[in-house]
């Protein structure tokens, strides 16, 4: 579902400031494999996301999704292809917009827009029975709009949103480090249960090592802008956190502690 070959990415090159970003990285992901990302700080983890979504151009390789060959294609042509959530709850939604009003955005994703209604008596039927399985009373509040929903309700949204229309490839970029311990517990089990239900191909940063540990079936370690370490079934299911410091501490570039890779 997901194949990438040898990419790089430099910001600003030939500067004092350069930055190599990605380093020849290779990554192939089979379809359903729901892949937990995590290391260091600049290790490289979301200029990976950003390369995928095509944010922006790599330097050199190549990356295809779902047999399709994306590398030279703008990030609004790869919308049909990657549903994806962002770190902060205020992205992925148009506030000012009714909830029934950003589902029909969703819904449409990929695809051709004309003159037509917003959002038509079948969709809005379709959207409340969806929305009624997160049990988070959304499906009775259709007309609210987004920006009055509190971070966790809209991470939820986002969620479901980036999934309404099953995307090639479900982009998770630390999409609970603003939501408090509980809320950001409730929307991991809401991820786990859309990946599993309509069996996604996901990819999902993560700063948390124990959430990395327990969630997907397979789990890599970032450093340098490279793949250091690719851990998936049994080994993955052994793992501790104090494993996955002392592999950086063999594999990675430097010291890395609970302060870099949040416990």
């Amino acid at each position: 579902m997901l194949d990438i070959r040898e990419i790089s990415k430099t910001f600003n090159a030939g500067t004092i400031n350069e930055k190599v970003a990605l380093n020849g990285l290779s990554l192939h992901m089979n379809e359903g494999d729901f892949v937990t990302v995590i290391g260091s700080n600049g290790a490289g983890k979301s200029t990976l996301l950003n390369a995928i979504a095509g944010t922006w151009p790599v330097d050199k390789g190549s990356i295809t999704i779902g047999g399709v060959d994306v590398t030279g294609l703008p990030e609004f042509k790869r919308a049909g292809l990657i549903g994806r959530v962002f770190q902060d709850p205020m992205t992925g939604t148009a506030p000012n917009m009714q909830l029934e009003e950003n589902l029909a955005l969703a819904y449409r994703r990929g695809e051709r827009r004309g003159l037509r209604w917003g959002v038509t008596k079948a969709e809005r039927s379709l959207y409340r029975e969806q929305l009624k399985t997160l049990e988070l009373g959304l499906e009775d509040r259709m007309r609210v709009k987004v920006g009055t929903l509190s971070g966790g309700q809209r991470q939820a949204l986002t969620l479901f949103m980036a999934t309404l229309k099953k995307p090639k490839l479900l982009l998770l970029d630390e999409h609970t480090a603003a939501l408090d311990p509980a809320t950001a517990a409730k929307v991991l089990e809401l991820s786990e249960k859309l990946v599993s239900e309509q069996h996604l191909t996901c990819l999902m940063i993560t700063h948390n090592m124990t959430d990395a540990i327990r969630y997907g079936n397979r789990l890599i370690m970032m450093d340098a802008g490279r793949i250091i370490l690719d851990i998936s079934g049994e080994e993955k299911q052994r793992l501790t956190k104090q494993d996955l410091l002392e592999r950086f501490a063999q594999l990675g570039s430097g010291e890395v502690s609970d302060a870099t890779m949040l416990s």
